[in-house]
């Protein structure tokens, strides 16, 4: 029998995780063996700068979590994994593990799986959204898209002005004294 502080400990873990799951926007699992201090460290760095917490979970306790939260990643939740999660960008994590995947070529760095918006996504789904820009860049699309015909609506107009006119009207004399 384990020791009751021990399994207290665990349980609370576990809550906290599963929190964590329910909350969250996304959740990628990440097999992170065979890279480096330094690696690891830039991949933390950049997830901080993204705003995505990141971690190093015990499968068991993670598995726990996932159930608690209505999820089964059992054949998931093997070796050695990370969870990285947000509640902004909802593809952020999986972004940033290709874009460090891509950068890196020889990181055995991998994506298991995992949740975005409440759904779950294979490896390869999430692989997919690497491709994807970022949250922001695809609104900033949209809005240059929106803005395109309204700006040639404007140049067009003040070329007819520009003709109609006869030209820039010249700059005035100075007042002379």
């Amino acid at each position: 029998m384990p020791n009751a502080k021990v399994l207290e400990s665990k349980k609370a873990i576990v809550e906290a995780l599963s929190g964590k799951i329910k909350e969250s926007s996304s959740v990628v699992f990440v097999d992170y063996k065979g890279i480096t201090v330094a690696q690891d460290t830039d991949l933390r760095k950049q997830f901080r700068e993204a705003g995505v917490e990141y971690s190093v979970v015990k499968n068991t306790l993670t598995n726990f979590a996932a159930k608690d939260a209505g999820y089964d990643f059992s054949e998931l939740l093997n070796g050695t994994t990370a969870m990285a999660s947000t509640t902004g960008d909802p593809i952020a994590p999986a972004r940033i593990v290709c874009e460090f995947a891509k950068k890196n070529r020889g990181v055995p760095l991998s994506i298991k799986g995992g949740i975005v918006e409440g759904s779950v996504l294979s490896a390869e789904q999430l692989n997919g959204f690497g491709e994807l820009p970022s949250k922001n860049a695809l609104v900033a699309q949209v809005l240059g898209t929106f803005l395109a015909p309204i700006s040639s609506l404007a140049f067009v107009l003040d070329q007819i002005r520009e003709q109609k006119e006869g030209g820039a009207p010249a700059a005035e004399a100075p007042a002379e004294a």
